[in-house]
């Protein structure tokens, strides 16, 4: 007799069915007989699962830091939209190399019919239905007249914190030095004022063909630190050259975290000619050493490639030791492809914490008990 192959399960359908699993388990567990035992192996094996990731969930084992902290892995939608700064840092650096995050258009919306945008949804919403833990706002000036905050598909916003508490994420915007326009420009007094409103990460960079150089980077890193002080996080790096081509060395990205900088933004191997596997895993190590997270980061239009990269720029990025994987806004108008991001996620944290992320996205707010 022929037997038809299985019929793959939706992301969703397949969390359904694990649930009631665990309650057809328990309900296995109370009754005598032969499948007690077995269920009473899955238990013990669920236990050690959730007492080693409690573990892991408590504390970070960067040099000069021993802070309890939860890993971002673990956080429903509401956890997540309130981390922001160190804590945020110090989340992604918990979980050992699982947190995806997405940069995207600001004033976005790909998916909407509407020059406008009023209906459908934006690039923020559709990244984080894919995977995202963290979404960067990339050509700020687009949406942000410096008091309202306005996106496509969305709404208007007067706040970041608003923003993060509305869609279930920490959200980042990129801030760059140089000849830029002045909403975007890396200077104390604009960082000073995203942070207030909410930012939950400035991530200082360059966008194509800005000339954005890594002593120009250590000079903004370092002014704005002086003015933000510690607790707010502030990511450097470039993810391509920029305009001002230059190599990728442990020292140049160790001049940022000595003038401030908590993570550090690399590109990753096949994304950047000439960086090699070893060179990053160099670069990667002296940077943690020194006491910050890597992201690395895929930005020159690789977001937008056949599948089939996946997996080389997925576990190259493993191998080297990066803490957070960066997705760019070059593919979609002003995203990455979102099944890229999927793929992505899936091949460096499995399908678990996947689709346990992508399932929370639709959850509302927590109901007082």
């Amino acid at each position: 007799m022929k037997i038809a192959p299985p019929v793959p399960l939706h992301p969703q359908c397949s969390v359904i069915y694990y649930n009631a699993f665990r309650f057809a388990a328990v309900l296995l567990a109370v009754r005598p007989g032969p499948r007690a035992r077995d269920v009473n192996v899955l238990a013990a094996a669920h236990t050690r699962e959730c007492t080693a990731r409690t573990t892991a969930s408590t504390t970070t084992s960067r040099p000069g830091r021993n802070v309890m902290t939860q890993r971002i892995l673990d956080l429903d939608r509401e956890e997540l939209a309130s981390l922001r700064g160190r804590e945020l840092t110090e989340a992604v650096a918990a979980a050992e190399g699982r947190t995806m995050v997405a940069e995207v258009f600001a004033e976005r919306a790909a998916l909407s019919p509407h020059p406008e945008g009023h209906a459908g949804v934006h690039n923020i919403e559709l990244v984080s239905a894919f995977g995202a833990d963290i979404v960067v706002l990339n050509l700020i000036e687009r949406a942000w007249d410096g008091e309202y905050l306005r996106l496509p598909g969305l709404g208007t916003f007067t706040s970041f914190a608003d923003l993060a508490s509305y869609v279930g994420r920490p959200i980042g915007v990129n801030l760059e030095p140089g000849d830029v326009p002045e909403i975007r420009r890396a200077g104390p007094e604009q960082a000073r004022r995203l942070v207030d409103m909410g930012a939950a990460l400035l991530c200082l960079t360059a966008n194509p063909g800005t000339g954005g150089s890594f002593d120009g980077l250590a000079r903004v890193t370092d002014e704005l630190r002086r003015g933000l002080g510690d607790d707010v996080a502030l990511w450097s790096g470039k993810m391509h050259h920029a305009g001002h081509p230059e190599r990728v060395t442990p020292g140049r990205l160790t001049a940022l975290v000595d003038a401030g900088a908590d993570g550090i933004v690399l590109p990753l191997p096949g994304t950047l000619p000439g960086l090699t596997k070893e060179r990053a895993a160099e670069a990667v190590a002296a940077v943690q050493d020194a006491g910050a997270v890597v992201m690395g980061a895929i930005g020159t239009s690789q977001e937008g490639a056949h599948a089939d990269i996946v997996p080389q720029l997925a576990l190259t990025a493993k191998e080297i030791g990066v803490d957070a994987h960066h997705f760019g806004d070059a593919f979609l108008p002003g995203m990455c492809d979102p099944e890229l991001l999927y793929a992505y996620s899936v091949a460096v944290r499995g399908r678990r914490h996947t689709w346990n992320r992508m399932a929370l996205n639709g959850r509302g707010n927590r109901i007082p008990g």
